[in-house]
Order: structure tokens, then C-alpha cells, then sequence
């Protein structure tokens, strides 16, 4: 989008007053009107540069009351590796402890779900064939740190104690664990970051506001035969967390 846009121009020119100290953490800036008259623009352009500021994490509107300086929210680095799956036990988990948090879940399994679609596709079935989706909540100290809709074929787990993802001698450890427990071993797992906007229901869920900027981390694991085994939509607050990835350099004569 050009810079001359000018609720753009609105936006940066307030941003850099925000950040300046013009106005402090909690406090109440001027109306829209006020801007719209400091600016030379319609009240509606200045109302759209200041949403635009509430979405970076900058401002936030108090229903009734007015927009004020919002206080910076520590953000985390989360890694993502190849050694985290290496570790035994859920990969979610251990990240968190080496961070100093306790790492927990909520879930809820749906078993002989028809694959959608664009499941399919990712799992090389066809659409239709029975799964399990499993939905999750993470948790971090009881705080919400991601989401997580995963999808595993019951054409490999039927049968199996491993059918539910969180019940079973094997519950809550990792995908890569359960599924090595009968035999499939997993051998690589490929994601696929994409930035977007949560939605209302992410933001309830993630405790965030609705159209701050979330990572959406699509994944999907595949065995020694290259055949995928799960898939998952991944939801992260980037207000919160910031994903890096670790990759390892395989040494000469290794």
C-alpha cells in the first residue's frame, strides 16, 4: 500500500509521537476529531490510523472511555528445531521448561472425523476418509501461548492405543513418540509460517485483541517412506512470541 495513503501518513506521523514520549504508558491521547483537524483530514482517516495503531500493539481502545498508550507486552522467543522433537515426552513442554515455565494443555478429540479437503491434500488421503482432529490450547504458567488443530488418519491408528492423542499409555507425548510406539517412525516434519489477523475466536482464546497479527504455522510430519502422518494448524500470538528457527549444519565426514 503507497505511503501517501493518509491514514498511512496519519499513522506513521502518530507512531513516531508514541514512541518519542509524547504521551506516556496510560495515558489518554487526544480525540479523533483533535487529529482530524492537526492533520487536515476527514475524522474517518484519522479513526482508521489510530485502529491501525491499536492492531500493532501500540494504542488500545477502552470502550466508552477513549484510546490510551498501551503498555509493551514482553515478547518471547520461541524455537522452533529438530532437536526439540529428539527430547522424549512433548516437545511443548520441554521448550517451556527451558524457558522457566510450566508447560500444560487442554484438548478435546473428535475421532472418525471426514478429512476436509485441504486436509487431505496435506495427508494424501481422500477427502472423506475418517480422522482424528484434536484441538489445543497451550498453556504457559495457565497463560495462553498457541493453538494447535491437529489431524491424524485412522487409517494408521485405528486399532491402536495411540487412536486418541491424549488417552492411552502414551498420552501427551508428542507425535513423534506416539507414533514411533507403534512402529511408524517419523523422520521429517515440514512448516510453513504465514502471518494473519486472529480472529475473534483466536483472540478469546489466545487472550489477545481481535486483528492483532498472529503466526499461523501449518506442519506436517512424514515417516521414513515420505508419507505424511499428521498435519496441524499452529496458532501463535506474535504480540507475544516471535518464532525463530534453529538449523542444523551437518559437519564434513559427519
Amino acid at each position: 500500500m503507497p505511503r501517501e495513503t493518509p491514514y498511512l501518513q496519519v499513522a506513521d506521523a502518530l507512531r513516531d509521537r508514541i514512541k518519542s514520549g509524547e504521551w506516556s504508558v496510560g495515558e489518554k491521547l487526544p480525540s479523533r476529531a483533535r487529529f482530524a483537524e492537526e492533520y487536515g483530514v476527514g475524522q474517518s482517516v484519522a479513526q482508521r490510523a489510530m485502529e491501525r495503531l491499536i492492531i500493532e500493539g501500540l494504542l488500545e481502545g477502552r470502550a466508552g472511555s477513549g484510546t490510551y498508550v498501551r503498555r509493551p507486552r514482553e515478547r518471547l522467543r520461541m524455537v522452533r528445531s529438530r532437536h526439540r522433537e529428539r527430547r522424549g515426552g512433548s516437545p511443548f513442554r520441554a521448550d517451556m521448561r527451558e524457558q522457566g515455565r510450566a508447560g500444560s494443555w487442554e484438548s478435546r478429540s473428535e475421532a472418525r472425523t471426514p478429512a476436509p479437503e485441504r486436509i487431505a491434500e496435506r495427508l494424501a488421503i481422500t477427502p472423506g476418509d475418517p480422522c482424528v482432529r484434536t484441538a489445543y490450547e497451550f498453556l504457559a504458567d495457565g497463560q495462553p501461548v498457541q493453538l494447535s488443530e491437529s489431524w491424524e488418519p485412522m487409517a494408521i491408528t485405528d486399532g491402536t492405543p495411540i487412536v486418541l492423542p491424549e488417552m492411552g499409555p502414551h498420552a501427551g507425548a508428542g507425535v513423534v513418540e506416539r507414533m514411533r510406539s507403534i512402529g511408524v517412525i517419523i523422520e521429517t516434519a515440514v512448516e510453513v509460517p504465514r502471518p494473519a489477523r486472529a480472529t475473534q475466536e483466536q483472540a478469546n482464546l489466545l487472550g489477545i485483541s481481535v486483528g492483532d497479527l498472529i503466526t499461523e504455522i501449518e506442519r506436517t510430519y512424514y515417516d521414513t517412506e515420505g508419507r505424511p502422518v499428521e498435519t496441524a494448524d499452529i496458532t501463535v500470538a506474535d504480540v507475544r512470541w516471535e518464532i525463530a528457527y534453529e538449523i542444523g549444519i551437518e559437519r564434513p565426514g559427519a
